[in-house]
């Protein structure tokens, strides 16, 4: 299914499966942690609502640098001009 090769860990090797434990780091430092201090989350639905605008931003506009890809596809090079291209955008997923 889209080219996604489905791949399989060791038990009890949490070292072996890099990409899903950088990625749990990633979302934890860029989504969890800020969207705590801005927001008290009275449901799950609230939580969850904000977790997919951040996902949709993830998976199509922000930039993926490391080894298997250098940029998204998606990526408009003129957004870093000046510093401030984006900022206080709302992120809707598609």
């Amino acid at each position: 299914m889209n080219d996604i090769e489905h791949s399989k860990t060791k038990v009890r090797h949490p070292q072996t499966n890099g990409i899903c434990e950088h990625f749990h780091k990633t979302i934890l430092l860029e989504f969890y942690q800020v969207a705590f201090r801005r927001k008290l989350y009275l449901t799950l639905e609230e939580l969850q609502a904000d977790l997919d605008i951040w996902l949709a931003h993830y998976n199509g506009e922000r930039t993926h640098q490391n080894k298997m890809c250098c940029e998204h596809a998606s990526t408009n090079f003129d957004r870093g001009k000046g510093g401030e291209a984006g900022k206080g955008r709302q992120f809707e997923p598609t």
